[in-house]
């Protein structure tokens, strides 16, 4: 029975100990188990969301629920990499908020549970504490760009809550997350544009964990999520920015031309972008 329970485990808790930066408690990390067929890769979504297929053994895994470190007391959250570095001088100011971040996540996610095994909604809730603090990280972390990675993140785990548990409004909320990470991939690329925030402290741009799409892949975001949830209740700002969406596509993908410098699904993704965006720019002058 224990060899059976321990083939079954999709995680595992870290040998190594990590302490929080903010209340310094001491705890394991969860981290995702590989390899046994636990993976099953399925589709490629036009939000470059990998979606995996049930296993038979395993049922569906979504990685996407250990990406964020989590400090099971304060709930201080940040991606992987970034846990162990927050500015000292931000400290102060992210434990004096953490009745009220505790509060706000658990209106949100009343089910997450950080000293126990992630499940979906405590990943969902993971990555939306990521998301809130990274207002605490300074320019030199890239914060924005990873606060609208995060905030899709959480927007494909609330889908996936929503399939569990239809009619409870989580495909709503996974909309506003949406929405929100349209706004930050868009500052992100403004801030960088200006000279305001780099992106040099970002190394993978994901947006998922299976491939890193870099630089042009946040670019195409940008434009996809603006086509996807941009002003649609403002035609005239709408095809504006559609329009300064469309030439940013053709001149960072090639649209039109036969270059095969940039091959694989991104290149794909643009081209089907750059099409419906044309569709609805030339119906609108119709």
């Amino acid at each position: 029975m224990k060899f059976e329970e321990r083939e079954l485990k999709v995680s595992f808790l870290s040998k190594e100990e990590y302490t929080c930066p903010v209340c310094e408690t001491v705890f394991h990390r969860e981290e995702l188990l590989s390899g046994s067929g636990r993976l099953i890769a399925g589709a490629l979504t036009d939000e470059l969301h990998r979606l995996y297929e049930p296993s038979a053994k395993y049922g569906t895994v979504f990685p996407l629920v250990y990406e964020a470190t989590v400090c099971p007391e304060c709930w201080f959250s940040s991606l992987y990499k970034d846990f162990g570095d927050l500015p000292k001088a931000s400290r102060p100011r992210i434990a004096e908020d953490k009745e009220k971040r505790i509060a706000d996540t658990r209106l949100i996610f009343p089910n997450a549970d950080f000293k126990k095994n992630r499940a979906l909604e405590s990943g969902a809730a993971s990555l939306y504490l990521a998301l809130r603090c990274y207002d605490y990280y300074s320019v030199e972390f890239s914060p924005t760009i990873k606060q609208g990675i995060t905030s899709l993140r959480t927007g494909w785990l609330l889908d996936e809550m929503d399939k569990q548990n239809p009619g409870q409004n989580y495909d709503w909320l996974a909309v506003l997350f949406k929405k929100k990470a349209m706004f930050l991939y868009g500052e992100a690329i403004r801030r960088e544009q200006s000279g305001k925030e780099t992106l040099s402290g970002l190394k993978i741009f994901g947006p998922d964990t299976d491939k890193n799409y870099a630089y042009e892949g946040a670019l195409y975001l940008s434009a996809l999520l603006l086509f996807k949830y941009g002003y649609l209740d403002n035609p005239r700002i709408r095809s504006g920015a559609l329009d300064e969406a469309k030439r940013t596509i053709a001149k960072i993908f090639g649209v039109g031309k036969s270059s095969k410098s940039k091959p694989g699904p991104l290149l794909e993704h643009a081209r089907n972008l750059y099409e419906k965006i044309s569709k609805e720019l030339n119906e609108a002058d119709e």
